[in-house]
């Protein structure tokens, strides 16, 4: 009897070892064909150094100033992005010499003059297109009478051949005081898109008061009752608490400026533009961190954009600019 209990549990303790063999050698064909086991480890993230050198348009200042700040804390923390604002022209002298910035901002497209300046230096210029912007009007929050303006009207107040001097001159019944009018200057390429494709290139009022800093335009504006001056929605986005935005009637009902209403074949179009980042591409190429951070930049962009007053691009436009830059790889 006793020798049949030990035959009986050796049988099992066999038939034991070869289940749990038969399971050891399912795990591992498993592990083997990749359906279970543990997963395949992320490769790790390179850790960069260096700096990128950014310029430009002031427009386009608190884009790519909040998308450096992110870069630095969030992504590449041993990266130092140095973001600054001389406007678009005076960025692009920086940007078209040699050893020259790796990006310059702009707020207009590159002109023939300064292509050919980067054509003669042998520096690959990439256009990047970032996001949108709606060209804003803005008056003094005590401005009760010029809350809404027809497009001609509001084009004639800063146009130097209209000759409207006085409100009165604007419509019948607006006060009868001077037209204290602002703006960006010769530097900023919101003053030349005002000046080209707004005024078609026709003088602006010889009163016209222009500012190399968009804060001290805010400023002039908040402090002055019969103010009114031009500049992109952002800068009016991060100051309602100080100045009003004036809603343009383009022929169909006044439009407030809006992530909204600001688009290319929008309620807004007249006054939209679109805003741009230019690549030194030697640069990129030269230098993993100025590539690393202009697709940082195009992947993150359109989050940014809402976040700093410009209207965003469609995921169409972001995947082309991305795979651009991911071919430089």
């Amino acid at each position: 009897m006793k020798k049949i209990k030990v035959l009986m549990l050796l049988f099992v303790l066999a038939a034991l070892v070869v289940a749990l063999a038969a399971c050891g050698t399912e795990t591992s064909e498993k592990d083997n064909n990749g359906t279970t086991g543990t997963e395949t480890p992320v490769e790790e993230k390179v850790v960069l150094e260096g700096s990128v050198v950014v310029d430009g348009s002031g427009t386009v200042y608190p884009l790519m100033a909040y998308l450096a700040e992110d870069y630095m804390t969030e992504e590449q923390t041993k990266v130092s992005v140095e973001v600054s604002r001389a406007g678009t022209s005076a960025g692009f002298k920086k940007f078209l010499v040699a050893d020259g910035t790796d990006f310059n901002d702009a707020s207009r497209k590159i002109k023939d003059s300064e292509a050919a300046t980067a054509k003669e230096l042998g520096i690959d210029v990439k256009e990047f297109k970032v996001a949108l912007d709606g060209l804003t009007f803005v008056i003094n929050k005590e401005n009760d009478w010029a809350t809404e303006l027809t497009q001609e009207e509001v084009i004639n107040i800063f146009l130097g051949s209209a000759g409207m001097t006085k409100w009165s001159d604007v419509r019948p019944g607006f006060p009868e005081v001077e037209i204290k009018t602002y703006g960006p200057n010769e530097n900023h390429g919101t003053y030349e898109f005002f000046f080209e494709t707004i005024l078609k290139k026709q003088d602006l009022t010889a009163g016209a008061n222009l500012q190399q800093e968009y804060s001290t335009l805010v400023d002039l504006v908040s402090k002055d009752k019969n103010a009114i001056a031009f500049f992109g929605y952002g800068y009016y986005a991060n100051n309602k608490d100080k100045i009003n935005a004036v809603k343009i009637d383009f022929g169909k009902g006044s439009i407030s400026p809006s992530l909204d209403t600001i688009a290319e074949d929008g309620a807004y179009a007249p006054f939209t533009r679109p805003v741009f980042t230019y690549l030194n591409v030697g640069m990129a190429k030269a230098k993993p961190q100025v590539l690393d951070y202009a697709i940082y930049v195009m992947k993150n962009v359109q989050a940014a954009a809402s976040e700093t007053g410009f209207a965003p691009l469609t995921d169409a436009e972001i995947k082309a600019s991305v795979d651009y830059l991911e071919g430089l790889k």
